[in-house]
């Protein structure tokens, strides 16, 4: 294959879906699924675009197997965060290509993925592959606001369309450099989430008078009691694997200080003896304890009033195994009775997937024939995706966007400036293609 071709045309596809506004809210994936069903139909491949509301679309497309083989499925969500775009130095819905870069909401999450995958179903019809099992691709709305519009509203309503043995999905894939190791780390596991109001109440009155019971400053004590909390460790065989394999990989002191982590006494202080940077130390430790982190704050009406009640609105997730029920435990160590805790519904659970599959092995061996320095571990990934839905039907997913992370990336996610190199673009189409059409042609 020309895989320079593969590239340019994933590109096109990349720069055609960024220049849609599909900022959720209000989302209006439609626009992109109606963008994606044109593509698919100049290549002879039916597709179906379901609206769980009006302007919320999700797109349905297969590709034929001869059935020795249950489907792969192909996901990926079409609704992208909101920007403040004078942060930006790109327009964030021009798709402006500029030094090896294409810039643009969704670059990373997960418009890319969708190109990508776009590409592989079209060049798997093609190149007219052989199919023991079907490959479904999947394009959904509302991720980023919970998925119950998009992969949660197939999940319920169309569950035969989209019914798969394995899935491929966002969230993993991409490797980085840490202490001198390329690193890959596949999704096998995701955090829950259990997002709650925390609320302070106190004494009303005029604020030339000044009090202690003062619901503002009362939330603020309690905000900073809970940003200064250290929660319990809670260690799932994800995250274990990862960190031993991390340790192996890296070996000498610094794999010492990792293997450390995981004690359940002496954990806390290996953290402070980490070689790794902020970002990595952060994200090692949130996937071994549950996290809350305030967001969002509102209190009075009226600049010479102390209100009677302070609020804040607080994005916590949760390792595997954890539920709204045995975090609110934890928080009640640090914030006492006196703050109100009511968590939002519905929370979600997290989720673990065995990565000793023929699926996880192809992805594998694709990457380290692309990289023969790569080291790829299970990978338990911090936050959530349309994963906990889709895995309600019985299907191994897995996180798996290829890409090579030199420039510190995936940092941009949800940020400004948000961006993809064209080489990465090139990189993911071509090890999906390869993963997909290897693992989809055997039974």
């Amino acid at each position: 294959m020309n895989w320079d071709l593969v590239r340019d045309e994933a590109v096109g596809y990349l720069e055609q879906l960024l220049k849609l506004n599909t900022v959720n809210p209000p989302g209006n994936e439609i626009i992109a699924c109606r963008y994606l069903a044109d593509v698919l139909a100049r290549e002879g491949i039916e597709s179906t675009i379901f609206e769980s509301e009006p302007t919320r679309g999700n797109l349905v497309a297969r590709l034929k197997g001869d059935g020795r083989a249950a489907p792969l499925l192909l996901m990926v969500h079409l609704d992208v965060v909101p920007v403040e775009p004078k942060r930006w130095t790109h327009d964030p819905f021009g798709a402006e290509i500029a030094d090896g870069f294409i810039y643009g909401r969704g670059a990373l999450d997960t418009k890319e993925l969708a190109a990508m995958e776009l590409a592989v179903l079209l060049w798997l019809k093609r190149n007219n592959v052989t199919l023991a099992r079907d490959v479904i691709f999947m394009a959904n709305a509302d991720e980023e606001t919970g998925g119950l519009l998009g992969a949660g509203w197939m999940v319920q309503h169309h569950p035969d369309l989209i019914r798969a043995e394995y899935g491929i999905n966002e969230g993993g894939g991409f490797g980085t450099t840490i202490l001198g190791k390329h690193i890959y780390g596949i999704q096998t596991g995701e955090k829950g989430t259990a997002r709650f109001s925390l609320r302070a109440h106190g004494k009303p009155g005029h604020a030339s008078v000044p009090q202690r019971e003062n619901a503002v400053l009362k939330l603020a004590r309690g905000i900073d009691k809970l940003g200064s909390a250290s929660f319990p460790m809670h260690v799932t065989q994800t995250s274990r694997n990862y960190i031993e394999g991390l340790a192996k990989a890296v070996g000498g002191a610094a794999g010492s200080s990792l293997r450390a982590l995981l004690d359940q006494k002496n954990g806390k202080r290996a953290f402070e003896n980490l070689p790794l940077d902020e970002g990595l130390r952060g994200m090692l430790y949130a996937m071994l304890h549950n996290t809350a982190t305030p967001t969002k704050l509102s209190a009075g009406s009226k600049i010479n009033v102390i209100p009677s009640v302070a609020e804040a609105q607080v994005d916590a997730r949760l390792v595997p195994g954890q539920t709204a029920e045995t975090f609110l435990r934890e928080l009640r160590t640090v914030l006492d009775d006196a703050y109100e805790i009511e968590f939002h519904q519905p929370s979600t659970t997290g989720i673990e997937a065995d990565p000793q599959s023929p699926l996880y092995d192809t992805m594998v061996q694709a990457l380290k024939r692309h990289d023969s320095k790569a080291i790829v571990l299970p990978d338990l990934v911090v936050g959530a995706t349309d994963a906990r839905h889709v895995t309600k039907l019985g299907t191994k997913v897995y996180g798996f966007c290829p890409m090579f992370d030199k420039e510190s990336e995936m940092e941009r996610v949800h940020g400004d400036d948000e961006r993809i190199a064209l080489k990465n673009v090139g990189f993911g189409a071509r090890v999906l293609y390869e993963v997909v059409s290897e693992f989809a042609s055997r039974a």
